[in-house]
C-alpha cells in the first residue's frame, strides 16, 4: 500500500469518531459525537470485585471506567468495541490495543485486568463478527472488518475516547495480540503504521487463507485416515526421538526445537514411526508424509502452506473451517472442495482482506515503531514456518536480517505450541520488552525458555532472536550464542498471497 493511500486512509477512519472538546472525564466521553456508531455505555465502576465469563472472580481491582462503542462504518458492518479506563492518577500515559482470537465473535473483559492493574488504557474489540463466525457468510463487509478495518477503527475510536477522558493523548500507543491478534497486530504494521508505537505478535496467524487450507487439508486426511491418541502419541515421539541428534542435550528426545526438515526426514519420521507402533498401516504412513509436507495446489503443485510439525500435536491442527462458509456458503460439503479451481477462488475473494503478509514494513520502522514476533516450535495450529518466512521476505526487502533486527526480532521458542503452556512456557513479559525497546532503546536478546513438569521447572535454555540459536559448551557448562540457518521451510506461492485491498 502507497504512502498516500495510509494517508488517506487514515483520514478517513479518523473522522468516523468525532470529539467534542471537553474538560475530561466521563462526561466528556459521553459527549463524544460519533460518526456512523454510538457510544451504549460509559460509566464508572468502583467494585474491586469481577467475575469474568468464565465464572473466575478477580479480586482488587482499582476503579475504572468502561466504555462500549458500536461502529457501523458500512452497512452490513457491526463493530464492537470495549475501552476501560483507569482513574487519571493510575494511568500510565499509554494506550493498549488487544487482540481477539479464533473467530472473535464477542468480547471477554478478563483481557482487561492485567493492563488495567499496570495503569493502561486498553481497548478490544468483537472484530465485527457477532454473534459467531456465520454472520460473515457472503458477507464482505464482515470479511473486511474481521480481516483489518475493526482493529484500525477501534483503535481510532479508543484514542479518541482516552484524550476526552484524560485531556491528553497518549504518549505511546501500543498492541498485543495473539493467533487472530497476531494478524491483527501485523495488519496494523502494514496497514496502519501510525497507529502504535510497538506491537507485541505472538503466534500470529497473518497468513490467513493459507493456513486456514490447511486446516481442511488436516481435516480431511484425519476424516479419510483417522488415528488413535495412542498412535499420534508414537508419531509424536518418532518425532521428538529421530530429531534428538539435532538438539541441545537439554531438549533431546523431549521436544523439537527446530522442526524445519527435508523430505528424506518426512520418509524417515514416518519409517520410525511405523517400527514403534505395529498398528499404523501403510494408508496412515501415506496420510503422515501428507501432513508433514502440507497442502499444495492440485493442478500446478504450488505450495498453499508448509506442513504438520515434527513432534506437534494433531487436534488443533483442524478445525476452524468457516472461512470456507464464508466463501462457499454453510450447505457445502467440505469434503468436495477441491484445492484447484476452489481454493483459487477462495483466496481471491478473502486473501486480499485476511492476509496480513506484506513485507513492506519501512512506513513502521521510519517512524521508530518497534515489533516483536513470537511463534512456538510444536504449534500446530498456527505453525511457526509461515512466520519465519515472512520475516526472510521482510529481509530480502531490507537487504539483511541484521537491517531488520534494529526493529524488529521474530522468536521460535522451543516446544511451545499454541501460546505459553504446558512444555516450554512462562514467558518473560514480551509487552514490558516492547515497552522497553521503543522508549528505553534496550533491545531484547535472549528469553529464558523454561520447561516445567506440572510446577516444577525441569531446564531452562535461552531462546535468541532468529536466526541466531544456542548451543552448549558442555566443557564449561554453559550455553552460547551462534548463528544458526536461514529458510529451510516451503514457501508460500504468491498466488496465494494476493495484494491487500481496502
Amino acid at each position: 500500500m502507497s504512502g498516500k493511500s495510509v494517508v488517506s486512509l487514515l483520514a478517513l477512519s479518523a473522522a468516523t469518531v468525532l470529539g467534542a472538546a471537553g474538560e475530561g472525564g466521563l462526561e466528556a466521553v459521553r459527549a463524544l459525537k460519533i460518526e456512523n456508531g454510538v457510544i451504549q455505555r460509559a460509566e464508572t465502576v468502583a467494585d474491586s470485585a469481577f467475575i469474568d465469563r468464565d465464572g473466575r472472580e478477580h479480586r482488587e481491582l482499582p476503579p475504572r471506567t468502561v466504555v462500549r462503542l458500536l461502529l457501523r462504518p458500512a452497512e452490513g458492518s457491526n463493530i464492537n468495541v470495549e475501552i476501560w479506563l483507569p482513574a487519571a492518577e493510575r494511568w500510565n500515559g499509554r494506550f493498549l490495543g488487544l487482540g481477539n482470537g479464533g473467530a472473535a465473535g464477542s468480547i471477554n473483559p478478563a483481557v482487561f485486568i492485567g493492563p488495567l492493574r499496570s495503569g493502561y488504557a486498553a481497548a478490544t474489540t468483537d472484530m465485527g463478527t457477532a454473534p459467531n463466525a456465520d454472520s460473515g457468510i457472503g458477507n464482505k463487509e464482515v470479511w473486511k472488518d474481521f480481516g483489518y478495518r475493526a482493529t484500525h477503527l477501534m483503535t481510532v475510536a479508543a484514542k479518541r475516547v482516552v484524550r476526552a477522558y484524560y485531556g491528553r493523548e497518549p504518549e505511546f500507543s501500543y498492541f498485543s495480540g495473539g493467533s487472530t491478534g497476531g494478524q491483527q497486530a501485523l495488519q496494523e504494521v502494514q496497514r496502519y503504521p501510525e497507529d502504535y508505537d510497538g506491537i507485541l505478535a505472538q503466534v500470529p496467524a497473518h497468513c490467513r487463507t493459507p493456513l486456514h487450507a490447511y486446516f481442511l487439508w488436516n481435516y480431511r486426511i484425519f476424516r479419510e485416515c483417522p488415528f488413535t491418541e495412542a498412535q499420534e502419541a508414537n508419531v509424536i515421539a518418532a518425532g521428538n526421538e529421530y530429531m534428538a541428534s539435532r538438539e541441545l542435550p537439554q531438549t533431546a528426545g523431549k521436544l523439537v526445537s527446530d522442526p524445519r526438515c527435508t523430505p528424506q526426514d518426512i520418509e524417515a519420521v514416518v519409517a520410525l514411526a511405523l517400527k514403534k507402533d505395529p498398528t499404523l498401516t501403510a494408508k496412515h504412513a501415506e496420510a503422515l508424509r501428507r501432513l508433514f509436507d502440507g497442502p499444495v495446489h492440485a493442478v500446478t503443485g504450488e505450495r498453499i502452506f508448509d506442513g504438520l510439525p515434527f513432534g506437534s500435536t494433531f487436534g488443533i491442527a483442524r478445525g476452524n473451517l468457516y472461512l470456507f462458509h464464508w466463501v462457499f456458503g454453510k450447505e457445502r460439503d467440505l469434503m468436495t472442495i477441491d484445492f484447484g479451481k476452489d481454493i483459487d477462488t477462495y483466496t481471491a475473494e478473502l486473501g486480499p482482506y485476511l492476509n496480513a503478509d506484506n513485507p513492506d514494513l519501512r512506513a513502521f520502522e521510519r517512524r521508530g515503531g518497534k515489533l516483536i514476533m513470537v511463534s512456538g516450535s510444536a504449534d500446530s495450529c498456527v505453525p511457526y514456518h509461515a512466520s519465519l518466512d515472512y520475516y526472510e521476505r521482510v529481509a530480502e526487502l531490507f537487504g539483511s536480517p541484521e537491517r531488520v533486527r534494529e526493529f524488529c526480532r521474530f522468536y521460535i521458542v522451543p516446544g511451545m505450541s499454541h501460546g505459553p503452556g504446558p512444555g516450554v512456557n512462562r514467558l518473560p513479559d514480551l509487552l514490558k520488552l516492547v515497552v522497553e525497546w521503543r522508549e528505553l532503546g534496550t533491545a531484547p536478546e535472549g528469553l529464558a525458555g523454561r520447561r516445567y513438569e506440572g510446577d516444577r521447572p525441569v531446564f531452562e535454555i535461552p531462546v535468541y532472536p532468529y536466526p541466531e540459536k544456542a548451543v552448549y559448551d558442555a566443557q564449561r557448562r554453559e550455553f552460547r550464542k551462534i548463528s544458526g540457518p536461514r529458510g529451510g521451510v516451503g514457501r508460500v506461492a504468491e498466488r496465494f498471497l494476493p495484494p491487500a485491498e481496502e
